[in-house]
């Protein structure tokens, strides 16, 4: 088997959750909004952001700082906010050093993805990042791994692993590109969903997965 692994980004390999609640709180704070202009951007960005949703929250609460202004200042505060557990990335650079390709295939704008990587210390361990925003498409659509693939100087027909938390997004969306298939459980798995190779808990145990293949 090749080594070549693909991870998402938010819930597998960071933790997003916090960080947007720390984000909006700030960005909140910043500009003295309303409760419900905080709850109105808690349940929009719930799973994704984009500069759309600070257009709409300027229009609907009718704010005077400018829609590019507030998408600016929540891409500033969300990815100083994202964290990576030192032990995840001690476990990358382990792969780094046991020559496999590793790729990070998310959904999201690229601006802020790449803010996070950046700033929780995993872009220097990545070989090729491929973000939904760069062809306005999302996982599962095959077309985001092979550009992640293409990223990394790899082919999808040479096989690999993919490893997320999305069962449709991460998991179909990495049989479809013939890939193994590991997943961190904790969504609901949809009943017509192939089961993947592995679950695990963690990103970590995963990982070990990769490592154990590997020293076989």
């Amino acid at each position: 088997m090749s080594r070549i692994v693909f991870f998402d980004l938010d819930g597998t390999l960071a933790d997003r959750q916090s960080a947007l609640s720390d984000a909006v709180t700030g960005l909140c704070r910043a500009h003295a909004l309303p409760p419900d202009a905080e709850q109105w951007l808690r349940t929009q960005l719930a799973d994704r952001a984009n500069p759309d949703d600070f257009a709409q929250l300027r229009h609907a609460f009718a704010l005077a700082v400018p829609a590019a202004q507030l998408w600016q200042e929540y891409v500033d505060l969300i990815s100083a906010a994202v964290t990576c557990r030192p032990e995840v990335l001690k476990g990358l650079a382990r792969l780094r050093a046991a020559a496999w390709t590793i790729g990070v295939i998310t959904n999201g704008a690229g601006d802020i993805q790449r803010a996070k990587l950046t700033r929780a210390g995993l872009a220097e361990l990545v070989d090729g990042v491929a973000v939904s925003g760069d062809l306005e498409i999302r996982k599962p659509d095959l077309r985001l791994f092979e550009l992640a693939a293409f990223r990394c100087g790899v082919s999808l027909a040479d096989g690999g692993w993919m490893i997320g938390d999305n069962p449709a997004g991460d998991i179909g969306g990495g049989q479809q590109a013939g890939l193994r298939t590991i997943w961190l459980r904790g969504r609901p798995w949809p009943e017509d969903l192939t089961a993947a190779h592995h679950v695990v808990d963690d990103v970590t145990d995963a990982i070990a997965i990769l490592l154990n293949e590997t020293s076989e």
